[in-house]
């Protein structure tokens, strides 16, 4: 399932993962308040299990000034899942609720809708980002595309999402290669981060482009909905699919 959300503003923050995540969480609270808290949490703590949702975020027409867009015309997400059961729930509290609210910032739904779903039928595939991709080591060091230990993490990261998702991961490995794809640097304010280290940012190595992924079928066909790398329930690893390269 892959939804598209259009929010009427007039600010919106250059920072705005956090911001989004709200969105979500207010989104499913609307619709199931204990599926939600099944969700989030676990025996009173946050629940870190990987979420099978990743998102993306556009904003049209606009100007910046300090840390805010000043938006000219709407923000637009696009979430995608092919977990259908969250998918009717996070579709069912974007439907009921309109307004939401962040810190200092006010957001008014203007509609939602499905959009049309492509079928991977080839083991071959280019996808392109719409959101930058990143993949840690195991030390949390983020990872740029020609590190040696890129495609084994890649492969890692990928195995957890769908065996959280499906119970079993990968069918077959992945073969990764980069076609078109750019290096951003995304500067994320955390608290759990300035707490451990004291800094107000922390800056993620991403990658936004084209790139052509090999494996299975199946496991193609989840991961263009769950979306892939690490932080994908944060704005990040959000995909389409170039569409010559499928029937």
């Amino acid at each position: 399932m892959i939804l598209k959300i259009d929010f009427e503003t007039k600010r919106f923050p250059c920072y705005y993962n956090a911001l989004g995540i709200s969105i979500i969480k207010e989104s499913l609270k609307a619709s199931d308040e204990e599926y939600y808290k099944k969700l989030y949490f676990y025996k009173e703590k946050s629940n870190k299990a990987t979420k099978n949702f990743s998102y993306s975020i556009f904003i049209k027409d606009y100007t910046i000034e300090n840390t805010e867009f000043i938006v000219n015309d709407r923000v637009t997400m696009y979430l995608s899942t092919p977990d259908l059961e969250f998918g009717l729930k996070i579709y069912n509290g974007f439907v009921k609720k309109k307004q939401y609210k962040y810190k200092e910032y006010e957001l008014k739904k203007i509609r939602v809708d499905l959009v049309k779903e492509k079928k991977i039928t080839k083991e071959q595939v280019i996808f392109k980002t719409l959101s930058p991709i990143c993949v840690k080591n195991k030390e949390g060091k983020f990872l740029d595309i020609d590190d040696n230990e890129y495609l084994k993490e890649l492969n890692y990261v990928t195995n957890m999402i769908l065996n959280n998702y499906r119970g079993y991961g990968l069918k077959r490995e992945l073969s990764f290669e980069s076609l078109d794809m750019k290096k951003v640097v995304v500067k994320e304010p955390l608290r759990e981060f300035k707490k451990v280290t004291n800094r107000e940012y922390q800056y993620v190595n991403a990658f936004k482009g084209k790139f052509e992924l090999i494996g299975d079928i199946e496991d193609l066909n989840d991961i263009y909905k769950l979306g892939i790398g690490f932080k994908r329930g944060q704005a990040f690893g959000n995909l389409d699919v170039v569409a010559e390269e499928v029937i």
